[in-house]
């Protein structure tokens, strides 16, 4: 079955709608359902490793090349890495900064590149967090329902080709 299909229920509080992954057989219970309360009306299930496999596969497949490939979920915490035999060493690094930078600022590291350039909006900021942002291409937010629930990171080709394979593996499963 699909980690990303979802059902909507109702939380036991009366008017809390939320959403559940369901990672077993239609005629099995999960043994585990996670839930991700945003409000107190709403929330949206969170991407488990079971969820983000499959983004590291379809990143790899559509790369077709020797990358390395991070996802992490919505806390920043790594859920799934992989990095081919052949793919340069530093590359499990910056895919790792690329989807966090995606992460922390929902949205893809290739529309960031020139906010970091000498007089823009965020020109310091990799420098006055101490944290690991990288402003390459390559990182991309997954989202669900219009929620970030995580984020993907490419690394070991062009900034071009990486973010093409991170946003190819989100699409796949949109």
């Amino acid at each position: 079955m699909d980690p990303f299909a979802a059902t909507v229920g109702t939380a036991s509080t009366p008017g809390t709608t939320f959403l559940t992954d369901l990672t077993a057989s239609s005629t099995t219970t999960p043994a585990h359902e996670e839930y991700l309360f945003v409000n107190t009306s709403t929330a949206v299930a969170l991407l488990t490793t079971a969820g983000a496999e499959p983004l590291v596969t379809a990143a790899q497949q559509a790369a077709g090349a020797a990358v390395s490939v991070t996802v992490l979920d919505a806390g920043g915490h790594l859920l799934a890495f992989r990095r081919d035999d052949r793919a340069v060493l530093i590359s499990g690094e910056t895919s790792t900064r690329k989807a966090y930078t995606a992460l922390q600022l929902n949205a893809p590291t290739a529309h960031l590149v020139d906010a970091v350039q000498p007089g823009e909006l965020f020109h310091t900021l990799p420098i006055a967090l101490d944290r690991p942002l990288l402003f390459i291409p390559g990182g991309v937010p997954v989202q669900r329902g219009g929620r970030p629930i995580g984020a993907i990171g490419v690394g070991g080709g062009t900034p071009e080709q990486d973010h093409s394979f991170a946003t190819a593996a989100v699409d796949a499963l949109a």
